[in-house]
């Protein structure tokens, strides 16, 4: 969790996050992005729904923006690729304890979904990624990634990470490999929350 507050956006207007994406995809931001992102943030009174001081949502946001823009940067070579893995974090599970059945596999490292509670979007996820013929892996924490894409050798990857997470990974990443990455709306060390549809959309996303 590099964030050095938590935030939870799972209580914002879903309407935001498809103006934000519009803004994205039809270029109407870029890197001067202060004025208008402030706009947003005061017209959906991000800071009153989230309890977030404004300087922190304005960050969580632009990292929101810079990940939307990365993800269309290489999203053709991400769909041409056709060797690909999807990175889950361990704390989107719906129990962090003994509740959960997953498997930790040390020699990856990895936790092995065990398919125990239908509502765990770790488990949606990795059903859905692995119908779709990707490799999933359940990670502990962001440095083991970077030693399993070299062993596996894959070419197209999709992360799922808070913001700063996936800004990171963007620097020890080389240019061989097309990463779409899925940030999370809400952090914490536990009971995380994703978009489904947004990863879906992207594990989907391919060149037949």
């Amino acid at each position: 969790m590099p964030y050095k507050f938590t935030f939870d956006l799972s209580v914002v207007p879903h309407k935001f996050f498809k103006e934000l994406a519009y803004m994205v995809d039809s270029k109407r931001i870029h890197k001067r992005t202060g004025r208008i992102l402030r706009r947003l943030i005061d017209r959906f009174k991000l800071s009153e729904l989230t309890g977030m001081d404004f300087a922190e949502i304005l960050q969580v946001i632009e990292d929101l923006v810079d990940i939307q823009v990365k993800n269309l940067a290489y999203r053709q070579r991400f769909e041409m690729s056709k060797n690909k893995a999807l990175f889950l974090p361990h704390c989107a599970r719906k129990y962090v304890d003994s509740r959960c059945r997953a498997e930790f596999d040390p020699d990856v490292p990895t936790f092995r979904c065990r398919r125990c509670s239908p509502d765990c979007q770790v488990n949606q996820a990795s059903r859905i990624a692995e119908e779709l013929g990707y490799d999933v892996y359940i990670v502990p924490g962001g440095s083991c990634i970077p030693k399993i894409i070299k062993k596996h050798n894959y070419d197209g990857i999709v992360g799922v990470a808070c913001g700063e997470e996936i800004r990171l990974a963007y620097t020890y990443l080389n240019e061989d490999i097309a990463a779409q990455a899925v940030p999370l709306i809400k952090n914490g060390c536990s009971n995380t929350v994703f978009s489904i549809d947004s990863l879906c959309k992207i594990l989907q996303s391919q060149k037949i």
